[in-house]
């Protein structure tokens, strides 16, 4: 067996001859090597990554394992102090809040205070941080207002710190997984390189954010299934349990991050998937051995993963059992269970009675409470009468009296209740406005009609009368807080009070759309509840009856996070891109400062790196179409297998599921692709490399060679030299002002450094 392959692989001048390292077989795999003329080779099934074997078998492999180990481990320790150094250094830099740390810095205080709050992710990535913070000193007081707070005293390090050290292990993994598939020690290093050297990879690593968790989790996930594939001949021994195992759980902990840690679940379970039918074409295994098999993975790569997702859920729920900014996007129900609500352990009149001052709440999942203010429509949205909208938050803009159609001002002990069928108007406590609707459209939902504030005082028009519907009730049936569901008919034109959860412009301070709609079928956007009731007339029950079980409360936790995620907006004055920015760089994310006499850090990946993986992918293709056609015209393509389609597979789940989404999106969205475009690179050039020796004889093929990797070492160094100010901070004019050091760095008129 020679070590050629496998011993540091700058030295290939017996590239010619040498025994390949066997490798196991990988799923999704593309080979291409040194093509030679043999018309009576069989290698079609090498090309998509078939059944094929080294004639070498397993004892062949643990040979070139072992022929790699010596100078695998020496690199693996230079990668790892390089990565740990350049993704730690000032990392206290600069000492005040940045960019999103505004909102996930926020959400680890949270957790420390046990406060409730509502995001649109799941919460693994926030118990982590806040969990870092704790765990450091940080005692979850800092506010986090806003980018630019100065941090003082706090004990932020922390959080950065734990961030950083996660990041830290992105190139590791890395040349992990490279080396896995493709038993290259230059493969491997040339990865790693990119990503340690790489000023996005390092800026997102820095700060209190969660990417850097997010992608040690799909790094780990896709590490853990590579290893996992290796143990192919070792079924059902401990490492074959250890890297199955460890694969489930780092899928929980991406989805558990970002909800785009479906994508690696997709990945592996393709890869499952491939596995599984390979196994079902082995005749030496027995039905009972592949049902074993399978019974394994559905274990450790679907139970396992739900029950660490769901335990990450009901973590998340017993330590955020105060209430908080997050009460409003929930249920009444839901509120119920945590301390401090106005419904916990609460009591209030049970029935509706008219003088009652009420919040009313949509059973639209995030459909808000009925809210109103002292701002008018704008010229040319209906009439221009006071706004009505759905606010997601309590407040005192949310509170409403009930009043029947005429008040006789009756002083009478106990008021009358009411009743299904019941006409009655609805006063906004605060400004004396009555709920008001016409034929004017609403201002989002063309087919529906404007809702307004109108009158004062309790003087109005016929326009300001809604009759009563209890859901499910009969005539005479009385309204139940926080039980009954309640739709409001407007009596002049037949619609009902509608929330369209959509989202109003500036002028409406983005709160939503409330409308009448004259479509009357039942759903959770014209069904409303009672929430607040105060009634000193009344006597009072307890609420505790309302709490929900762990599943209710599960289930609407999703469905609040999807509707969240879909109507997200991007901030003012900030950014956002398109998918197709993201490979070549575009343009990047100011995370720190916006003039010269600020500290000023800029998301922005190295463009050598970034390019050079923009190229490998073309050529990456083109070695593919190369190999075929070869295979196809009956060359030997050799035994040399690399893992490049599961890479390549991994970079389309990871960035074009981003050209079907409606959200808003930013330049961070691409760094998990990019991980898996790094990697790609680095098989592709030392497959690139070692292909010298078709056009060259030794020892040119091998200067060739070293002047490629010296040239892709030096590009990469010397360009994050000169933009690793974008990282680390910089101050002084910007790039395109008179005297900038930068000035001479805006390759692209897009970066706005």
């Amino acid at each position: 067996m020679a070590k050629a392959e496998c011993t540091p692989k700058w030295n290939t001048l017996a590239l010619r001859n040498r025994k390949t390292c066997p490798t196991p077989e990988k799923s999704f795999q593309t080979t291409f090597t040194p093509v030679s003329k043999d018309k009576n080779s069989q290698t079609a099934g090498h090309l998509a990554g078939g059944d094929t074997q080294s004639s070498n078998g397993p004892s062949g492999q643990f040979l070139a394992r072992e022929s790699i180990e010596s100078p695998s481990k020496v690199l693996l320790m230079l990668v790892a102090g390089l990565s740990f150094s350049t993704r730690l250094y000032m990392i206290t830099e600069p000492p005040h809040v940045c960019w999103d740390e505004t909102h996930f810095g926020k959400m680890g205080s949270y957790y420390i205070n046990r406060t409730f709050f509502f995001d649109v992710h799941p919460p693994l990535g926030k118990m982590l941080i806040g969990l870092a913070g704790y765990m450091s000193g940080y005692d979850g007081t800092f506010p986090f207002i806003k980018p630019g707070d100065k941090y003082e005293n706090q004990n932020y390090w922390g959080m950065r710190g734990f961030c950083a050290t996660l990041g830290s292990f992105l190139p590791i993994f890395a040349y992990l997984i490279v080396l896995e598939l493709s038993n290259s020690c230059t493969a491997a290093i040339i990865a790693a390189t990119l990503l340690i050297f790489d000023t996005g990879c390092i800026t997102i690593s820095q700060y209190i954010l969660l990417d850097p968790i997010l992608m040690f989790f799909i790094m780990a996930a896709v590490l853990s299934m590579v290893k996992f594939n290796q143990q192919r001949y070792r079924s059902f021994s401990a490492s074959w349990w250890l890297w199955l195992v460890l694969t489930g759980i780092n899928l929980a902990g991406a989805l558990g991050v970002k909800f785009v840690g479906l994508f690696v679940i997709i990945l592996v379970g393709l890869n499952t998937i491939w596995d599984l039918w390979r196994l079902l074409g082995d005749m030496s295994l027995s039905l009972v051995d592949i049902a074993k098999h399978f019974l394994a993975r559905a274990f450790a790569l679907i139970l396992l993963p739900v029950i660490l997702y769901v335990t990450i859920f009901a973590v998340h729920f017993v330590v955020l059992n105060k209430s908080g900014p997050g009460d409003g996007f929930f249920s009444s129900a839901f509120q119920s269970r945590l301390i401090g609500n106005n419904l916990h352990n609460a009591s209030m009149p049970e029935y509706l009675a008219f003088g009652s001052t009420v919040t009313i709440k949509n059973l639209r999942i995030a459909g808000g409470y009925l809210h109103s203010h002292w701002h008018l429509y704008p010229e040319g949205v209906g009439a221009r009468q006071q706004q009505v909208t759905a606010y997601l938050h309590k407040d005192y803009n949310n509170l409403w009296v009930v009043h029947r159609q005429q008040d006789n001002n009756s002083q009478s002990g106990n008021p009358d209740l009411v009743r299904h069928g019941d006409i009655v108007r609805l006063e906004h406590k605060e400004t004396t406005r009555n709920l008001h609707s016409h034929l004017h459209e609403a201002p989002l939902t063309k087919k529906h009609f404007q809702v307004t504030g109108y009158g004062i005082n309790g003087t109005g028009d016929a326009n300001d009368l809604w009759q009563v519907e209890v859901c499910g009730g009969r005539k005479g049936d009385p309204v139940k807080v926080l039980r009954s569901k309640v739709r409001f008919l407007h009596r002049a034109t037949g619609c009902v009070l509608y929330s369209s959860g959509k989202t109003l412009p500036k002028w409406g301070w983005e709160q939503i759309e409330v409308t009448c709609s004259p479509y009357l079928k039942e759903t959770p956007s014209s069904q409303w509840n009672i929430e607040d009731h105060i009634n000193p007339k009344l006597p009072n029950i307890s609420l505790s009856v309302l709490k929900p079980n762990f599943l209710e409360i599960l289930l609407e936790s999703h469905i609040v996070m999807f509707r969240g995620n879909s109507g997200l907006k991007p901030k003012d004055n900030e950014m956002n891109s398109k998918p197709w920015h993201w490979p070549i760089n575009y343009q990047g994310l100011r995370f720190s400062g916006v003039n010269a006499t600020e500290y000023r850090v800029y998301l922005l990946g190295n463009p050598v790196v970034w390019w050079i993986n923009l190229a490998s992918l073309g050529l990456y293709l083109t070695m593919v179409a190369v190999a075929s056609i070869a295979t196809q015209r009956g060359f030997s393509l050799g035994q040399q297998r690399i893992g490049g389609g599961l890479l390549m597979l991994g970079w389309l789940l990871h960035y074009a599921p981003f050209f079907t989404m409606g959200r808003i999106l930013y330049f961070h969205h691409y760094f998990p692709a990019m991980l898996f475009s790094s990697m790609l690179t680095g098989l592709t050039l030392d497959i690139l490399f070692r292909s010298a020796d078709l056009l060259l004889h030794p020892p040119y093929s091998y200067w060739f060679q070293r002047a490629g990797q010296l040239l892709l070492l030096f590009s990469i160094l010397y360009s994050f030299y000169l933009f690793h100010p974008l990282s680390y901070g910089m101050t002084g004019p910007l790039a395109h002002e008179p005297g900038s050091a930068m000035a001479d760095l805006k390759w692209m008129d897009s970066w706005e450094f």
